[in-house]
């Protein structure tokens, strides 16, 4: 069973095990009994070869029967039903939308009625918001003035295009979510170490970020003209307090899916040959 406890030096996440099934779970959204958080690993599912073993992705190869017990035992580990899941239609975009009831087990038992989604929001109990990943950055919103949460997938692009403010700015609209009010994490991704990008994608965060920028773009490792290493976590975390969230208001695991790709799904780490992780948020 992982350890990854030993691989991380910040103190905002745990490792809970339920039914030999491990998820990586946020301390500051424990402390709300009405409100059910995870991350999943690569272990305790059903999916074999390259995508071993709690693949949660169907858009990879693998057996789509296989993926869809894998959400259900790794739902019911967290006590949630696959009929209560929301999957979003991630394309690498800023659009955001609300799910509700009427869109319980779409993407994962029932075809969307909608796509180019990826980041959704409800205040409704018993709608699982499910996001996926495999070295993006996962963003988890909750305000616990108007029980509301939020879940945005955020990559290059949607993190240049500040997906978070986009995500803070309906749930405000929405739900009268104030900024200062929301705890947000930042879920686990891959690091500025592992993360080696072009000047174009560079030069997008140094126009965006401003004097920030020298501490989202760094100089490459190995020196190489033309590359950077992008810090994908440090622009997340800048993005959330321009958008008003309290920097002790956000949680940050310092855990990197490419560093741990032997328990984490990594796109570079495995050169695309990959399952899925996911992020689950649910009110009770």
């Amino acid at each position: 069973m992982i350890c990854l406890e030993k691989r991380t030096c910040a103190e905002t996440t745990r490792v809970v095990t339920e039914n030999n099934i491990p998820r990586i779970s946020y301390l500051s959204l424990e402390q709300y009994p009405w409100l059910i958080n995870a991350f999943s690993t690569r272990e305790g599912g059903v999916s074999t070869g390259m995508y071993e073993s709690m693949n949660l992705t169907f858009t990879r190869g693998d057996d789509p029967d296989k993926v869809r017990e894998n959400f259900r035992l790794f739902g019911e580990s967290i006590g949630v039903d696959i009929t209560q899941m929301v999957y979003s239609d991630q394309q690498h975009t800023t659009n955001v939308m609300e799910v509700t009831s009427e869109h319980l087990g779409m993407g994962i038992l029932r075809d969307r009625n909608f796509s180019d989604i990826d980041g959704i929001m409800t205040n409704e109990p018993g709608v699982c918001l499910v996001t996926s990943y495999a070295d993006c950055v996962p963003l988890y919103f909750v305000d616990p003035v108007n029980r509301a949460i939020a879940a945005s997938h955020s990559g290059w692009r949607g993190t240049v295009g500040n997906i978070c403010q986009k995500t803070v700015d309906e749930m405000n609209r929405l739900y009268g979510s104030k900024p200062a009010d929301i705890i947000a994490c930042i879920g686990p991704s891959i690091c500025a170490d592992c993360y080696e990008v072009g000047s174009d994608v560079a030069g997008a965060f140094i126009e965006n970020y401003g004097d920030d920028a020298k501490t989202v773009v760094l100089p490459h490792k190995e020196k190489n003209p033309g590359k950077y290493q992008l810090d994908l976590t440090r622009a997340n975390v800048i993005n959330m307090e321009r958008a008003g969230i309290l920097p002790e208001h956000i949680s940050v695991p310092d855990l990197c899916t490419c560093c741990n790709k032997d328990v984490l799904h990594s796109h570079r780490g495995s050169c695309g040959q990959r399952g899925g992780l996911c992020a689950f948020l649910m009110i009770r």
